[in-house]
Formats: structure tokens, sequence, C-alpha cells
């Protein structure tokens, strides 16, 4: 049987960079700087006080209790998970990786009021929402779950 905390390992990955890169951005930029990179891509400092996509960044304040206790909860959840689904290794690795990036905005949360956001990406005149590693994390995790969720029934889970 596998050891449920082995899988802490990629979650403690995420935050190390996720808090490292943010680390390194803030000490770098203003708030607001962009630097070009590439034609579709800038590094620029972004403060975003709502979720994915600014949901509720202009909420007044309030939402930021509100999800910092998401977070804590959700942390809560998915370690009780990684302990009950430890030998299902996909699943694991995935909310390994939601974890982590749910702690690495958590602790920026706690920190500033706000989570760091530097990775932006356009077209045109188009940008995506700037992003973090903490992020990337999340969604590749998310994919990972829904990935894991469509296999055929009944096969064994890894």
């Amino acid at each position: 049987m596998r050891d449920w905390r082995m899988w802490l390992m990629p979650s403690a990955l995420v935050i190390a960079l996720d808090q490292f890169t943010k680390h390194r951005i803030v000490q770098i930029f203003s708030f607001g700087d962009a630097r070009p990179v590439t034609s579709y891509f800038n590094l620029v400092l972004a403060h975003n006080t709502g979720a994915a996509f600014s949901f509720l960044a202009a909420a007044g304040g309030w939402q930021r209790l509100f999800f910092i206790v998401v977070a804590a909860a959700a942390s809560a959840v998915i370690l009780y998970l990684l302990r009950k689904h430890a030998r299902q290794a996909r699943f694991a690795l995935a909310l390994s990786l939601v974890l982590g990036g749910a702690l690495g905005n958590l602790i920026d949360r706690i920190r500033w009021g706000y989570v760091v956001d530097f990775l932006d990406f356009y077209y045109g005149n188009y940008h995506w929402p700037a992003f973090n590693i903490a992020d990337m994390a999340i969604t590749g995790g998310v994919i990972l779950l829904v990935w894991d969720s469509l296999r055929k029934p009944g096969t064994a889970k890894q």
C-alpha cells in the first residue's frame, strides 16, 4: 500500500515553484509593469483579489476571507481523499496538483490579501487573464481529474 504522504511531494514542489516565481516577479516588477517576451506573451505584475478570471475581484473586500475559507476547506477535503485513494496514481496526482495550487494561492491571500499573477498570454488586443504557477497546477490537476473520471467503467484505477 502506498503511503498517502508521498502525494504531498508534488504539492510541495508546486508551492515552492509558485512562491519562488512570485517572489522574483515582485522583486523585479512594480504593480502594472509588463515586459514583452514574445509576440503573444508578456511577464506582468498583476494583483487578483478575486478567484479564477478575477471572479468577485470587485466585491468590496469580503471575498478575501471567503476565498481563504474555501481554499482551507478544499485542502482539508483533498487531504482526506489523498489518504483514502493513495493507490490510485492518476487521481492522487491530480489531487496533489490541485492541493499545491490551492495552497500556493492561499499563501498569497493570507500574506498580501490578493494573488500575484504574472503570466500574460494574448493575441492582438485580446488578453487571457494573467495567471501563475499555482493556477497552472490547479488547471492541470482538474484536467487529470476529468481524464480519470472518463475512463471506462470497470477498469482498475492506477
